[in-house]
């Protein structure tokens, strides 16, 4: 299946410069409920908007500026759910460090990486 399929690129790009991101938790910072999780880069959301949780898009924002280049669907076994996490504005190192973040403890979440481009054109 195409990338098209998974995410709807071009909808999501307008949606964000319309509506703009919130970062709640900067790099480096602890999750709140779980002391263990240190985020590697940015994590927050786009406003006004709804994810399959019932929560704003969730989305991590990175320091280059490429605008919405992936996403990562995850599973969170903990909390018995299936997320989609937009990725935004990443290097390649900032992408690896995302994938490494979701994967890091595969019994607790695992997620699965789709870029918008090949890697090798990032």
């Amino acid at each position: 299946m195409s990338s098209a399929g998974w995410v709807d690129w071009e909808l999501w790009d307008d949606a964000i410069k319309l509506k703009g991101i919130t970062i709640d938790r900067m790099k480096g910072s602890i999750h709140p409920l779980h002391p263990e999780i240190i985020y590697p880069i940015d994590y927050g959301y786009v406003n006004e908007t709804s994810s399959a949780d019932g929560e704003e898009q969730d989305i991590f924002i990175g320091t280059d500026k490429n605008g919405l280049i992936g996403a990562i669907f995850t599973v969170d076994h903990r909390k018995g759910d299936r997320e989609c996490k937009f990725i935004y504005n990443c290097s390649r190192e900032e992408i690896y460090l995302i994938n490494g973040f979701i994967n890091f403890a595969p019994d607790l979440m695992n997620g699965r990486l789709l870029l918008r481009q090949p890697w090798s054109e990032l």
